[in-house]
């Protein structure tokens, strides 16, 4: 895949993590429920890390800047590049059948934990307890229901999303006819 079709491909999963992240999003003082993960995902199975890292931070970067929710703090920039590079580096396939569908739900499975875990309940809490002035036992008490739930709903989401656009995907994008 060219060049110009990777920043073409993430400048349009950019603006859909955008308005899914900060406009699409139910935001309370300790958590945030959103399907920004599906551009990010997409990302990181189409393009990989470099790519995903560079998407999530640029989302958050933009993101904080135009639809600001408080203070901008660097931490949940953090997270979001860890994020994007756990899922890069485990979803990433660079050929078009690097791996199959069952893999595939292997793969889903171990990054989607890893951020939740990571991410999510320790790196994300950490921030919201320096932030909010909140312990962060009681905070990662509540935020644990949210990601345990989570956990299937981006298994089954990415999983068919990714099956209905893969022949689209390959035909249009991946192919080297530039």
């Amino acid at each position: 895949m060219s060049r110009n079709k990777k920043i073409i491909l993430t400048a349009v999963l950019l603006a859909m993590q955008i308005v899914l992240s900060r406009l699409l999003s139910i935001q309370t003082p300790i958590s945030k429920l959103s399907f920004a993960f599906v551009p990010t995902m997409l990302c990181a199975v189409w393009l990989g890390p470099k790519w995903t890292v560079l998407l999530n931070v640029l989302g958050d970067l933009i993101g904080a800047t135009f639809f600001p929710k408080g203070a901008y703090f660097v931490g949940y920039t953090i997270s979001t590049a860890v994020a994007g590079f756990i899922y890069g580096i485990i979803l990433y396939k660079k050929e078009k059948d690097s791996y199959n569908d069952l893999q595939f739900v292997i793969r889903l499975t171990i990054s989607t934990v890893l951020v939740a875990v990571i991410v999510n309940m320790g790196l994300s809490t950490l921030w919201t307890s320096i932030t909010n002035g909140k312990a962060f036992i009681p905070l990662l008490l509540t935020r644990i229901p949210k990601q345990l739930a989570m956990i299937p709903v981006h298994i089954i989401v990415i999983f068919v999303l990714e099956k209905i656009l893969r022949i689209p995907f390959d035909k249009y994008i991946r192919s080297n006819d530039d």
